[in-house]
């Protein structure tokens, strides 16, 4: 305690003389207070070192990094206290929501992780704690510190690629799980022994992952019973188990998939909301796992006899589909369903394309320009076919999400992009489009079985155990994946099916529509640009107040708008390819969109439908302004007088004549009214002069509260706030300089001028029209 309150440098310092001085007795009272103080509390009260703030710029970095690496002094006082078997307690309230809710039940949830470790005691379930081993409570720590709610008082913005949190989570998951060689063993050992190895396994005792009735591997290893003739490789293989299982509970399982089913939809209102650091993470996580399952060695994917197997190499084979895959479906699909529409998705898009994408990790380099042309391998068609949801039904999701969104935007235009280049990867069409027919086999063709029961990950289904039939029917693997994930009563949409179809021929509309929209916007930018020279600071350029741009933000101007054009035209040519569009095909398509289309259609009013308070946008209307081809007039109708000060407006000028309006308004404004409303010349001079030029503004369409409000405005006035204008001011500035020119000085020039503007008016009085 008291070394905290030191410099950051020197309390490091301290802590590692403790570490290495003190017994492992006394640590164990300290190290539920030492963790907590480095990655906070679980209920965001204590904050930690916020290692998620950390950058590498910053000069505790190297210090913290040191201190909480793999090898470094904290993981020293684990495996310290891990010799000695000490247990510590979380509260199950911590835990992710559907295990938790599983928990107060009365069930014991089929999380590995909890085997062996709940004590449902008599006085309830609401006090119920997990009694966690040093290494998984160092664990559980650190991965809640990520989930955790905490009360910043700054909010930084930092990037969360370059944080120290990130960075160890990478560093954490090369050392466990390797992809090169083994898990390093403790380098700490005293006298009882290894550190805690868990029981030896059985050679023939095969991965199960989260299978309800089956014992799995993990449930037998973590079970902290020391044994010296255990193999080293399977005594070390439980802090890959243990890191994995903790990383994948708490950032992936917060989605239950049993409501899932029943609603066979995404839209649960689930109280966690991921962030984009989470999503991050779980894409670092993603990826990672990939290049360790795709770093087991040839001769361990071919050989069928999995007895002279490994524990890590047996766990390399099954880690992403006994492990991940069902988490992480339901996971993206909240997101996809629940995220906002915004540029932000793509932490969650390039999440979901990195799974899908596992021959990307494979280690083997590439040349990025005949990448874009490589065959997908036909080995990779077995992954396809048992992640088919993650293809196809994800790819459904986005279709929704994308069609509502405004492709004018780069960011968003981006996006498409993306996905429809990885879809349109040579050969993995087709090996989605198998998948498809698999599953739609009839039942007749899985002649091995008496009835339907599609095992799943999480009820039992592996085709690694010795134990059980080793099933070869890829239909049977199919339909075992979708109907895991989706229930038996599922009704599955096809991606190359008619349905899904049209709405990617809409997709293709949008898109075309998109692409103009930026071309105009383009070509207007130019306009504009030209047109606005230096002489728009006298307020000769465009005055106008309420132009904008049709579509699009700010930033999608200029090179912007060709970047949104290139995307938008390499995503059709990838969507015809992937869906088998010829160019015909695609002409019609545009043909028929460009019918009912026509230059003067970004001038008409949205599609609309009349309701009872005015004009409601139809979906056709929505999509007309989300991509910017149809608009409504947005101008300014409130008082003429009290609009924004221009920029060719002098301030101090504009307030000084309102003012002196005001007074002369309210003081002669019956004068001014009757005036006005003489039907002789008097009176058709007065509207001239006094009117405001909203007064005889054409019909255009009001909305009933402006045209209540507008009645006002219209009143007979005195405007003087065309001289605070620059260009008023330097055309009387020359005035007065080419009367000096005659001999004239300001007195004599100033009624000259008047009686000019004067008669210039009346010339242009309506009366003489």
């Amino acid at each position: 305690m008291d070394s905290t309150t030191k410099p950051f440098l020197q309390c490091c310092q301290e802590l590692v003389k403790v570490i290495d001085d003190y017994p492992a007795k006394e640590l164990h009272l300290i190290f539920p207070w030492l963790v907590e103080s480095v990655f906070g509390s679980l209920d965001g009260v204590i904050v930690g070192w916020n290692l998620g703030f950390l950058q590498a710029c910053s000069n505790q970095y190297n210090i913290v990094m040191d201190f909480l690496n793999p090898s470094g002094p904290m993981m020293k006082l684990v495996y310290k206290l891990q010799a000695e078997e000490y247990k510590y307690e979380i509260p199950v309230s911590f835990l992710p929501g559907p295990v938790k809710v599983s928990i107060q039940e009365g069930v014991l949830p089929d999380c590995p992780l909890l085997n062996n470790k709940l004590h449902f005691p008599l006085s309830g379930l609401q006090t119920l704690s997990l009694a966690l081993n040093p290494f998984e409570y160092y664990m559980f720590m650190f991965a809640s510190s990520l989930i955790t709610p905490k009360n910043y008082s700054l909010r930084q913005h930092v990037s969360s690629l370059d944080s120290a949190y990130f960075v160890l989570v990478d560093t954490y998951l090369k050392y466990f799980l390797p992809t090169e060689g083994s898990v390093p063993p403790s380098p700490f050992t005293y006298k009882r022994g290894s550190v805690s190895p868990p029981a030896p396994r059985a050679p023939s005792v095969p991965f199960v992952g989260y299978g309800i009735h089956s014992t799995s591997l993990l449930k037998r290893h973590i079970s902290h019973q020391p044994s010296v003739t255990a193999d080293p490789a399977a005594q070390e293989i439980w802090r890959s188990e243990a890191l994995l299982q903790v990383f994948v509970e708490m950032w992936l399982h917060h989605y239950s998939l049993e409501i899932y089913q029943k609603l066979q939809s995404p839209q649960l209102k689930e109280p966690f909301t991921p962030t984009e650091e989470h999503v991050l993470v779980v894409r670092l996580l993603v990826k990672h796992l990939h290049a360790f399952s795709c770093s087991l060695k040839p001769e361990q994917v071919s050989s069928s006899a999995h007895s002279h197997t490994s524990p890590l190499e047996e766990l390399k084979r099954v880690v992403v589909h006994r492990f991940v895959q069902q988490k992480l479906y339901v996971f993206l699909q909240h997101c996809f369903g629940h995220w906002p529409l915004d540029a932000s998705f793509r932490v969650v898009l390039e999440t979901w394309l990195s799974y899908i994408q596992p021959w990307r990790y494979t280690g083997e380099k590439t040349n990025p320009q005949t990448d874009q042309n490589k065959v997908v391998p036909e080995k990779w068609s077995l992954f396809v076919q048992e992640n088919l949801l993650m293809y196809t039904k994800l790819f459904q999701g986005f279709l929704n999400r994308v069609v509502r969104t405004d492709l004018v935007n780069v960011k968003n235009a981006l996006m498409v992009f993306r996905v429809a280049k990885v879809f349109a990867q040579p050969n993995l069409s087709e090996m989605i489009q198998k998948g498809e027919q698999l599953f739609l086999e009839p039942e007749h063709v899985l002649h091995h079985r008496q009835h339907r029961c599609f095992l799943s990950p999480g009820h039992g289904g592996s085709f690694l155990s010795a134990r059980q039939p080793v099933v070869t029917d890829r239909v049977f693997r199919v339909k075992s994946h979708v109907y895991g994930l989706e229930g038996q009563d599922c009704q599955y949409k096809q991606m190359f099916g008619t349905e899904l179809r049209g709405t990617v021929l809409k997709l293709i509309q949008i898109i075309d529509q998109a692409r103009q929209t930026a071309k105009k916007i383009s070509d207007q930018s130019a306009e504009v640009a030209a047109n606005n020279s230096f002489m728009s600071w006298f307020g000769m350029g465009s005055p106008d107040l309420n132009y904008t741009f049709n579509g699009g933000e700010v930033d999608d101007t200029g090179a912007c708008v060709k970047k949104t054009h290139e995307f938008l035209e390499r995503s059709l040519d990838y969507l015809c390819q992937i869906f088998r569009l010829n160019a015909g095909q695609l002409s019609q398509l545009m043909a028929t969109l460009g019918s009912g289309q026509d230059d003067g259609n970004s001038k008409q009013l949205p599609d609309c439908v009349q309701g009872e308070n005015g004009l409601i946008l139809t979906d056709l209307g929505r999509m007309q302004v989300i991509n910017g081809l149809r608009r409504f007039e947005i101008e300014y109708q409130g008082d003429p007088e009290l609009q924004p000060i221009r920029s060719y407006e002098n301030a101090i000028l504009v307030r000084l004549f309102f003012k002196i309006s005001s007074l002369v308004n309210e003081r002669f404004g019956g004068h001014m009214d009757a005036l006005c409303s003489r039907p002789d010349f008097l009176g058709q001079l007065g509207r001239h002069y006094l009117a405001s030029p909203e007064a005889a503004a054409d019909g255009r369409r009001r909305s009933p509260e402006t045209r209540l409000t507008a009645e006002r405005y219209r009143r007979p006035r005195l405007s003087l706030r065309m001289l605070a204008s620059y260009r008023t001011l330097l055309m009387l500035l020359l005035l007065y300089l080419f009367g000096a020119l005659f001999s004239f000085g300001p007195m004599s020039s100033t009624p000259l001028i008047l009686t000019g503007g004067f008669l210039y008016g009346l010339l242009s009085c309506p009366v003489w029209r």
